[in-house]
């Protein structure tokens, strides 16, 4: 009776055993699926947000470059994932599904093959109210600003055509810091509100020379307002005057941000930068506060 006992106790020890493992290593694979899952579906939210970021550029452009923008970014991330739907309202607002079907491995004991893997991410065009890489040059928030019309930018102390154009001291005053950040852009932020002192003197020989540049770095065959990257594209603060002195215009207070396209070279006798004020989305960020002159930041909604 006692050796029955001991061997049914063995066997129930055997048998609970058993039954734990099996739960433990269930368990165990259930966390490693779930992991793998979690990781799929991390990798399928980042591609997604990149490419409604790179889509989001092109919402000035057309429909059809902002589909092919967005595609290309998913392509090129490699991850196996499908795109189940692209939504695109232009000037607005650009969205992405993307799906992934992932091979399970320990929860294939529990009946279950594979799992679809879900990511949507969208992203909207805001008015731009901060910003790096800004031309010292500004306009009047007064003018108003008709899209792809051409204006000229005066660059010296004469009279001004459509009149309350200037040139801005970003950071310091004198030649040589206007000279560098209207080539490469002012590199600190500039925001609605901040007061900026306008620059003196006649600084058109030094604008010739970067405008020439810019123009032979960005040919146009043909023109192409929405090339990125190119040199002819200028980011320009907007503003009001601020202070005055004898009629002359000593600091101006941001209102905004504006791009302009170069469109002409400038001659030897020039004074003014031709060109024309268009929609771009740039890498600035938002303001509630910014007056809405064309320029957009981008900014993750979903």
């Amino acid at each position: 009776m006692a050796r029955r006992w001991i061997a049914e106790e063995s066997g129930n020890t055997i048998l609970l055993a058993a039954l734990s493992m099996f739960v433990i290593l269930s368990i165990a694979g259930l966390a490693i699926d779930g992991g793998m899952v979690y990781m799929t579906k991390a990798e399928l939210q980042k591609t997604a947000n990149a490419a409604v970021l790179s889509g989001a550029q092109e919402l000035t452009n057309n429909e059809a470059k902002v589909d092919e923008v967005v595609r290309s970014i998913v392509a090129a991330h490699k991850d196996g994932s499908s795109v189940d739907n692209i939504s695109i309202v232009m000037e607005k607002k650009v969205g992405i599904d993307l799906s992934k079907k992932v091979d399970l491995a320990f929860s294939k004991l529990l009946g279950f093959e594979t799992v679809d893997v879900k990511a949507h991410s969208a992203a909207e065009l805001r008015t731009m109210g901060r910003a790096e890489g800004a031309a010292p040059l500004g306009i009047d928030d007064s003018i108003p600003l008709e899209f792809n019309k051409e204006y000229q930018l005066k660059v010296d102390t004469g009279g001004v055509e459509y009149g309350n154009f200037g040139v801005l001291a970003l950071g310091d005053t004198g030649a040589r810091p206007y000279e560098e950040n209207l080539r490469h852009g002012y590199q600190n932020e500039l925001s609605v509100g901040d007061i900026v002192i306008t620059q003196t003197g006649n600084i058109a020989g030094k604008t010739r020379e970067v405008v020439k540049e810019k123009v032979n770095s960005c040919p146009e065959l043909p023109r192409d307002i929405n090339t990125r990257n190119c040199s002819r594209i200028l980011l320009v603060p907007v503003y009001k005057p601020y202070s005055t002195d004898v009629n002359q215009v000593k600091e101006v207070k941001i209102t905004g941000f504006a791009y302009f396209y170069i469109t002409d070279p400038m001659d030897s006798h020039d004074t003014s930068i031709k060109g024309i004020f268009i929609k771009r989305a740039g890498t600035g960020f938002e303001s509630e506060a910014a007056a809405f002159k064309g320029a957009y930041s981008i900014r993750i909604t979903e």
